[in-house]
């Protein structure tokens, strides 16, 4: 499908149609290329500039190279990982995190509060604890949080009065039930106390909140999940007709081997980059060439394709073609996006780059 829509894409910009079709073939290609990525508009670009969280940054950079390939397909357990701000913007170490851009049909995997923890603060006795611990709950009741029905533990442990940096708690159950039932998510409460559960007055431990810190280290919630969309068969055809090629070139290809040659896709050139983070661009490629009889191994081909180049060449049967010259080999990209709620997302989007071409 990728290549078609590519195909179209060009024709757009070539002569090959006239000048009434080309606004609406292009319109036509963006649209189908959006099908590919699971959108049916592009999201909105947000209102100012606004810096993606370095968190997901790094992680697009753990799992993608610069074009946004794949390094290792088993690095995420699903395709998607959105990231939410905290949306109270309270000093008070109660959460809100907006979930309605997560679709019905997403499986849930993990569900990640991520908490920038301040230096702690300077106090005049001596430090009796290097420790304190840090609780995080579900809330139940929104106006009466503090009741013995109105929280639900999801985490805790100890936590360094020593240093400064980023803490993880997994609040995955309470993530699933928000996304079952949207008016049950009253958001989250983090308490500090001290070892054993004792209170401290005023807790020596903070962690930055939505209001009067960087954006940098405003409170986020990461969610892993899955949309089901797995890699589609390899295709078996090249473009169609050889649209919009003219004879001599569909000649000239049939004089050359099988092989690979690029395919660029420029996001800024089709009006993207307005709202994709990373990357800017990839190479696709493409293949091109011919299967002439007989089929070497450097030509990659299948049993069957080996077994119809034969019957082809000796004529053995009416109407039958040589083997086609197509990818044997796709490889998943990375997309980090900006939706229309502005939250950064992190997608993997399968058989998006052909890795290899072969006769089949």
């Amino acid at each position: 499908m990728l290549g078609t829509v590519l195909l179209l894409l060009a024709l757009a910009e070539t002569g090959c149609l006239s000048p009434a079709s080309v606004a609406s073939r292009r319109a036509e290609a963006l649209k189908k290329l959006l099908e590919v990525f699971g959108m049916e508009d592009p999201p909105a670009p947000p209102t100012h500039f606004k810096q993606p969280p370095q968190y997901m940054v790094d992680l697009f950079n753990t799992v993608a190279n610069a074009d946004g390939v794949t390094k290792n397909p088993d690095i995420l357990e699903g395709n998607t990982v959105r990231s939410f701000l905290d949306k109270t913007h309270s000093e008070e170490m109660r959460f809100l995190f907006v979930l309605s851009s997560v679709a019905k049909n997403e499986k849930i995997l993990t569900a990640e509060l991520h908490l920038f923890r301040l230096w702690p603060r300077v106090t005049d006795g001596p430090k009796r604890h290097h420790f304190c611990q840090v609780s995080v709950y579900q809330v139940l009741e929104k106006d009466k949080p503090d009741t013995p029905g109105g929280k639900k533990l999801l985490a805790a442990r100890l936590v360094s009065l020593q240093t400064s940096g980023w803490e993880v708690f997994a609040i995955t159950p309470a993530v699933r039930d928000w996304t079952e039932d949207e008016s049950s998510n009253q958001g989250l409460l983090v308490t500090v106390q001290g070892l054993g559960g004792s209170p401290l007055d005023p807790p020596p431990l903070q962690f930055a909140s939505g209001r009067g810190h960087h954006e940098s280290k405003k409170p986020m919630l990461v969610l892993f999940t899955d949309d089901g969309r797995r890699g589609a068969s390899l295709p078996t055809a090249g473009f169609p007709g050889g649209l919009g090629r003219s004879r001599s070139t569909r000649s000239l290809d049939r004089l050359q081997p099988c092989q690979r040659h690029p395919l660029s896709v420029d996001f800024e050139e089709i009006g993207w980059s307005g709202w994709i983070i990373s990357p800017r661009g990839y190479n696709a490629f493409h293949c091109k060439g011919s299967c002439p009889f007989p089929l070497g191994e450097n030509m990659r081909p299948t049993n069957h394709a080996t077994v119809q180049s034969i019957i082809n060449a000796l004529k053995l049967s009416e109407g039958v073609s040589t083997p086609c010259c197509v990818p044997d080999k796709l490889y998943s990209i990375n997309l980090l996006y900006f939706d229309d709620d502005e939250n950064v997302v992190l997608k993997q989007y399968d058989d998006m780059v052909a890795g290899s071409c072969g006769c089949h």
